[in-house]
Protein backbone atom coordinates (compact mmCIF):
# COMPACT_ATOMS: atom_id res chain seq x y z
CA UNK A 1 0.00 0.00 0.00
CA UNK A 2 1.22 3.90 -0.74
CA UNK A 3 0.52 6.66 1.79
CA UNK A 4 -2.00 9.03 0.09
CA UNK A 5 0.44 11.91 1.07
CA UNK A 6 2.75 11.03 -1.72
CA UNK A 7 0.75 10.45 -4.73
CA UNK A 8 1.48 14.25 -6.10
CA UNK A 9 5.28 13.58 -5.36
CA UNK A 10 5.09 9.85 -6.84
CA UNK A 11 3.71 10.88 -9.97
CA UNK A 12 6.48 13.75 -10.15
CA UNK A 13 8.96 11.09 -9.47
CA UNK A 14 7.33 8.90 -12.58
CA UNK A 15 7.22 11.72 -14.79
CA UNK A 16 10.80 12.86 -14.99
CA UNK A 17 11.69 9.16 -14.61
CA UNK A 18 10.35 9.24 -18.16
CA UNK A 19 11.98 11.66 -19.30
CA UNK A 20 15.20 10.55 -18.17
CA UNK A 21 14.51 7.18 -20.31
CA UNK A 22 13.35 8.83 -23.02
CA UNK A 23 16.73 10.69 -22.96
CA UNK A 24 18.98 7.64 -22.52
CA UNK A 25 17.42 5.92 -25.59
CA UNK A 26 18.14 9.10 -27.72
CA UNK A 27 21.60 9.52 -26.54
CA UNK A 28 24.28 7.28 -29.00
CA UNK A 29 26.67 5.97 -26.08
CA UNK A 30 26.08 3.78 -23.15
CA UNK A 31 28.11 5.84 -21.28
CA UNK A 32 25.14 7.85 -20.96
CA UNK A 33 22.11 5.71 -21.59
CA UNK A 34 23.14 3.70 -18.73
CA UNK A 35 23.32 6.62 -15.76
CA UNK A 36 20.57 8.18 -17.26
CA UNK A 37 18.23 4.98 -17.25
CA UNK A 38 19.41 4.07 -13.28
CA UNK A 39 18.60 7.12 -12.19
CA UNK A 40 15.49 7.02 -13.52
CA UNK A 41 14.40 3.62 -12.12
CA UNK A 42 16.93 4.10 -9.10
CA UNK A 43 14.87 7.50 -8.11
CA UNK A 44 11.12 6.21 -8.88
CA UNK A 45 11.87 3.17 -6.70
CA UNK A 46 12.83 5.10 -3.70
CA UNK A 47 10.10 7.23 -3.87
CA UNK A 48 7.86 4.45 -3.95
CA UNK A 49 9.84 2.58 -1.22
CA UNK A 50 9.68 5.68 0.67
CA UNK A 51 5.71 6.19 0.69
CA UNK A 52 5.23 2.86 1.29
CA UNK A 53 2.12 2.62 4.25
CA UNK A 54 2.25 -1.31 5.09
CA UNK A 55 -1.20 -2.51 7.15
CA UNK A 56 -0.32 -2.28 11.29
CA UNK A 57 -2.26 -3.78 14.20
CA UNK A 58 -1.54 -3.02 17.62
CA UNK A 59 -0.89 -6.36 20.04
CA UNK A 60 -4.28 -7.28 21.29
CA UNK A 61 -3.49 -6.93 25.07
CA UNK A 62 -1.89 -3.27 24.39
CA UNK A 63 -5.32 -1.72 22.82
CA UNK A 64 -6.68 -0.52 26.02
CA UNK A 65 -3.96 0.29 27.92
CA UNK A 66 -0.84 -0.03 26.36
CA UNK A 67 1.26 2.84 24.63
CA UNK A 68 2.83 1.98 20.88
CA UNK A 69 5.42 3.38 19.17
CA UNK A 70 4.13 6.31 17.35
CA UNK A 71 6.65 6.16 14.38
CA UNK A 72 9.08 3.53 13.18
CA UNK A 73 12.50 3.78 13.63
CA UNK A 74 15.34 3.97 16.61
CA UNK A 75 15.00 5.38 20.01
CA UNK A 76 17.75 8.08 20.14
CA UNK A 77 16.57 9.64 23.54
CA UNK A 78 14.86 9.01 26.70
CA UNK A 79 15.09 11.81 29.20
CA UNK A 80 12.52 13.18 32.62
CA UNK A 81 11.69 16.72 31.76
CA UNK A 82 9.37 19.30 32.60
CA UNK A 83 6.47 19.49 30.10
CA UNK A 84 4.22 23.13 30.27
CA UNK A 85 2.53 23.17 27.07
CA UNK A 86 -0.14 19.71 27.98
CA UNK A 87 0.98 17.95 30.63
CA UNK A 88 2.06 20.93 33.08
CA UNK A 89 4.65 18.72 34.97
CA UNK A 90 7.20 16.52 34.84
CA UNK A 91 7.22 14.06 32.04
CA UNK A 92 9.44 11.29 30.69
CA UNK A 93 10.22 12.00 27.00
CA UNK A 94 10.60 9.48 24.20
CA UNK A 95 12.72 10.77 20.97
CA UNK A 96 12.74 8.34 17.83
CA UNK A 97 14.66 9.34 15.03
CA UNK A 98 13.48 8.52 11.58
CA UNK A 99 16.01 7.84 8.33
CA UNK A 100 14.76 8.28 4.86
CA UNK A 101 14.69 4.31 4.80
CA UNK A 102 11.81 3.71 7.92
CA UNK A 103 8.26 4.07 7.10
CA UNK A 104 7.13 7.58 7.82
CA UNK A 105 3.37 7.22 8.29
CA UNK A 106 2.69 7.79 11.89
CA UNK A 107 0.53 6.88 14.51
CA UNK A 108 -1.49 7.10 17.68
CA UNK A 109 0.37 5.87 20.39
CA UNK A 110 -2.72 5.59 22.61
CA UNK A 111 -6.51 5.33 22.52
CA UNK A 112 -8.31 8.50 23.70
CA UNK A 113 -10.03 12.10 22.81
CA UNK A 114 -7.88 14.82 21.14
CA UNK A 115 -7.91 17.77 23.76
CA UNK A 116 -4.96 19.74 21.86
CA UNK A 117 -3.57 20.06 18.42
CA UNK A 118 -1.27 22.97 17.06
CA UNK A 119 1.33 23.35 14.24
CA UNK A 120 4.03 25.05 14.46
CA UNK A 121 6.61 26.71 11.56
CA UNK A 122 10.36 26.64 12.48
CA UNK A 123 13.58 25.82 11.72
CA UNK A 124 15.21 22.94 9.91
CA UNK A 125 17.97 21.14 12.48
CA UNK A 126 18.94 17.77 11.87
CA UNK A 127 16.56 15.72 13.43
CA UNK A 128 18.78 14.42 16.47
CA UNK A 129 19.51 17.92 17.15
CA UNK A 130 18.98 18.38 21.02
CA UNK A 131 17.18 21.59 20.06
CA UNK A 132 15.05 20.68 17.65
CA UNK A 133 11.86 19.79 19.70
CA UNK A 134 11.64 23.32 20.40
CA UNK A 135 12.75 24.81 17.09
CA UNK A 136 12.02 22.66 14.15
CA UNK A 137 8.35 22.88 12.29
CA UNK A 138 6.32 20.66 14.46
CA UNK A 139 2.96 19.57 14.63
CA UNK A 140 1.79 18.55 18.73
CA UNK A 141 -0.82 16.90 19.40
CA UNK A 142 -2.37 16.35 23.56
CA UNK A 143 -4.40 13.47 24.14
CA UNK A 144 -6.61 12.19 27.23
CA UNK A 145 -6.38 8.34 27.65
CA UNK A 146 -10.26 7.09 29.12
CA UNK A 147 -7.99 6.71 32.34
CA UNK A 148 -7.32 10.60 32.63
CA UNK A 149 -3.76 10.15 31.82
CA UNK A 150 -2.52 12.70 29.11
CA UNK A 151 -0.08 12.27 26.61
CA UNK A 152 1.78 14.47 24.17
CA UNK A 153 3.28 13.88 20.81
CA UNK A 154 4.83 15.90 17.80
CA UNK A 155 5.88 15.12 14.73
CA UNK A 156 9.08 17.30 14.41
CA UNK A 157 10.80 17.73 10.61
CA UNK A 158 14.16 17.59 10.07
CA UNK A 159 16.43 18.93 7.92
CA UNK A 160 15.27 17.24 4.87
CA UNK A 161 11.39 17.02 5.74
CA UNK A 162 9.49 20.27 5.05
CA UNK A 163 6.11 18.88 4.83
CA UNK A 164 4.42 17.45 8.20
CA UNK A 165 0.77 16.24 6.97
CA UNK A 166 -1.78 15.32 9.84
CA UNK A 167 -5.53 14.48 10.02
CA UNK A 168 -6.49 15.30 13.70
CA UNK A 169 -7.99 18.25 14.99
CA UNK A 170 -9.32 19.10 18.89
CA UNK A 171 -12.27 16.82 19.83
CA UNK A 172 -11.71 13.76 17.42
CA UNK A 173 -12.04 10.15 19.38
CA UNK A 174 -8.72 8.23 18.45
CA UNK A 175 -7.76 4.61 19.12
CA UNK A 176 -4.62 2.95 19.68
CA UNK A 177 -2.13 2.35 16.54
CA UNK A 178 -4.34 4.69 14.23
CA UNK A 179 -3.25 5.90 11.12
CA UNK A 180 -3.07 10.09 11.60
CA UNK A 181 0.07 11.20 9.51
CA UNK A 182 3.26 11.77 7.83
CA UNK A 183 6.56 13.95 8.05
CA UNK A 184 8.10 13.61 4.66
CA UNK A 185 12.01 12.47 4.37
CA UNK A 186 13.56 12.31 7.28
CA UNK A 187 11.86 13.11 10.77
CA UNK A 188 11.86 12.46 14.65
CA UNK A 189 8.61 11.98 16.60
CA UNK A 190 8.55 12.93 20.38
CA UNK A 191 6.07 11.31 22.85
CA UNK A 192 5.99 12.26 26.40
CA UNK A 193 3.78 10.68 29.13
CA UNK A 194 3.74 11.37 32.68
CA UNK A 195 6.50 9.45 35.33
CA UNK A 196 2.83 6.96 36.43
CA UNK A 197 3.66 5.38 32.54
CA UNK A 198 5.72 2.35 33.10
CA UNK A 199 8.07 2.51 30.40
CA UNK A 200 9.09 -0.85 28.48
CA UNK A 201 11.82 0.92 26.05
CA UNK A 202 15.40 1.83 26.08
CA UNK A 203 17.66 3.96 24.15
CA UNK A 204 18.86 2.25 21.11
CA UNK A 205 16.03 -0.24 20.65
CA UNK A 206 14.30 -0.08 17.12
CA UNK A 207 10.49 0.42 16.85
CA UNK A 208 7.72 0.04 14.69
CA UNK A 209 4.85 2.25 14.85
CA UNK A 210 1.67 0.49 15.92
CA UNK A 211 2.59 -2.72 17.04
CA UNK A 212 5.90 -1.81 19.22
CA UNK A 213 4.38 -1.35 22.68
CA UNK A 214 6.78 1.71 24.39
CA UNK A 215 5.01 0.67 27.80
CA UNK A 216 1.95 0.61 30.13
CA UNK A 217 -0.40 3.52 30.79
CA UNK A 218 -2.16 2.86 34.59
CA UNK A 219 -5.14 1.85 35.27
CA UNK A 220 -7.88 4.51 36.06
CA UNK A 221 -7.62 3.61 39.97
CA UNK A 222 -3.86 4.33 39.77
CA UNK A 223 -3.65 7.32 37.24
CA UNK A 224 -6.92 8.98 39.12
CA UNK A 225 -6.31 12.42 40.42
CA UNK A 226 -8.36 15.56 40.58
CA UNK A 227 -7.14 17.14 37.59
CA UNK A 228 -6.86 13.80 35.32
CA UNK A 229 -10.65 13.14 36.26
CA UNK A 230 -12.29 13.76 33.00
CA UNK A 231 -15.80 14.78 33.92
CA UNK A 232 -14.29 17.54 36.34
CA UNK A 233 -10.95 18.47 33.86
CA UNK A 234 -11.03 21.96 32.91
CA UNK A 235 -11.45 22.92 29.28
CA UNK A 236 -9.06 22.21 26.89
CA UNK A 237 -5.71 24.73 26.43
CA UNK A 238 -6.37 27.01 23.54
CA UNK A 239 -2.82 28.47 22.39
CA UNK A 240 -1.84 30.98 20.30
CA UNK A 241 0.97 31.52 17.72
Amino acid sequence: MIAREGYTIIAVAAGLALLLSVGAFWGESWLWRGPLLLLAVGSLAFTLYFFRDPERTPPPDAREHGLVAPADGRVVEIVEEDEPLYLEGPAQRISIFLSPLDVHVNRVPARGVIEYAKYRPGDYLVAWHPKASEKNERSEFGLRHPSGTKILFKQIAGAVARRIEYDLAEGDTVETGQRFGIVKFGSRMDLLVPPSVELHVETGDTVRAGTTVLGRIPEPDAAASPSADPATASSPRSSTS
